[in-house]
């Protein structure tokens, strides 16, 4: 049996308990969440496992919420009441800590359901990273770098084929340990799972597995770009109808199985036209390989353009992760004149980080051009809460250039 691995994701649920009545830790079946759920869990009822605790629950939730606090409530959406019943509990209670709701879809919304603002925490718990799986040594702190520390040289990096195969492997906590073609086969099965049972079980709606199948290979195709949807239905291979492909990817989005990366909208110095359409992501690289039937070998060969595409990927899923205890988020910069900057990295506060991501060394310095000549377009309230700029590679050690571009490896980044 695997060791439990830390996951930079407990900051925030400790946090979050300590100011919110409810955390809610959402995300991808099989990244973690009841596993570190119950490391903060007094008493735990898993409605996916227990059919009396769920039958009772679609009957009266508030008879699931007796126990011993934090209590963890796995499967939450499963019974739709109980998300109205623990926030009305949190309400008369008004305590902190009371629960934790575990959930891998989003429920339907409708007009009974509160939004819980100011008493359920929302978190997004995502797979593992590559400081999560010991991948790296996490010298250059995103955290760190946002509040304006001086960068510490590393020496850490990974070559490009080491990169290659942590990305067919993916973060899933049931992938460690195992070889690259066996998490392949296992990846390639939970895709398949997805398909075949979870879409139509998260509504009760039949959808063609075929169908949902080829949307996703088509979104996979896509990744790290910002096409369209329409661009996306014409990569399906055969004629799909408008609704239908919404429907297909609201249901993935509901699963978590796809993690869309919004556009900066900073103000700029002069007027030019920002992109409206976000960049596509699955919640795993590992999942692009899968659903493309993709080998390392390939994407070290004829597919390198592809590995790419997943290699931003990766970075930008990892920097998401990073940032998450430092209260940021990541958007992608693009304007109609033809300049893309593939990460910003925006706190709260309004301090960002710049970044481009490039597969090796070698294009540093087209990554490193790119970044200062969206500083000339920022205004300059903008630019002085710039924290840094910086170019993530896999394999270079960490270094600040004349320039003040800072140089890095996804082997030297962490929280």
């Amino acid at each position: 049996m695997a060791r439990y691995r830390d996951r930079i994701i407990e900051s925030s649920v400790e946090a979050r308990l300590r100011s919110h009545g409810a955390v809610l830790i959402a995300g991808p079946k099989t990244v973690g969440k009841t596993t570190t759920a119950r490391g903060f869990a007094a008493s735990v009822i898993r409605l996916d496992r227990d059919l009396g605790a769920l039958e009772v629950a679609q009957t009266d939730p508030e008879l699931i919420l007796d126990g011993d606090n934090p209590r963890l409530i796995d499967e939450y959406q499963l019974a739709p009441g109980v998300w109205n019943a623990v926030r009305g509990r949190v309400d008369d209670l008004g305590q902190k800590g009371l629960f934790l709701l575990a959930g891998s879809a989003t429920p339907e919304e409708d007009e009974t359901r509160h939004s819980g603002a100011g008493r359920i925490a929302p978190l997004e718990m995502r797979t593992m990273t590559f400081f999560e799986r010991g991948l790296s040594s996490g010298a250059l702190s995103v955290g760190a770098v946002l509040d304006g520390a001086p960068e510490r040289g590393s020496m850490d990096s990974r070559s490009v084929a080491e990169v290659v195969e942590a990305l067919a492997i993916g973060g899933w906590p049931h992938n460690i340990g195992l070889g690259a073609e066996d998490a392949l086969d296992a990846n390639s099965g939970y895709l398949e799972v997805v398909v075949d049972t979870d879409v139509r079980h998260i509504d009760g709606v039949r959808r063609d597995p075929e169908g949902v199948s080829r949307v996703l290979s088509s979104y996979a195709r896509n990744v790290a770009t910002d096409a369209s949807l329409r661009t996306i239905g014409r990569g399906v291979g055969e004629t799909i109808s408008e609704p239908t492909l919404h429907d297909y990817v609201r249901t993935l989005r509901r699963l978590f199985l796809i993690e869309d990366q919004p556009n900066w909208k900073p103000r700029l110095r002069s007027r030019v036209r920002l992109a409206a359409t976000p960049k596509r992501h699955l919640a795993d690289p590992s999942l692009v390989v899968a659903a493309l039937g993709a080998t390392p070998e390939r994407l070290l060969g004829p597919e390198i353009e592809l590995t790419g595409f997943l290699f931003e990927s990766q970075v930008v899923h990892d920097l998401r992760v990073y940032a998450q205890p430092h209260r940021g988020v990541v958007h992608f910069y693009r304007d109609n004149k033809g300049l893309e900057v593939d990460a910003i990295v925006e706190r709260v506060d309004g301090r960002w980080i710049g970044v481009e991501v490039k597969l090796g060394h070698n294009r540093v310095d087209e990554g490193a051009e790119t970044l200062l000549r969206l500083r000339e377009k920022l205004s300059d309230e903008v630019n002085e809460a710039c924290a840094a700029l910086m170019v993530v590679v896999a394999d270079s050690p960490t270094y600040t250039r004349p320039d003040g571009v800072i140089v890095s490896s996804v082997a030297a980044l962490g929280p």
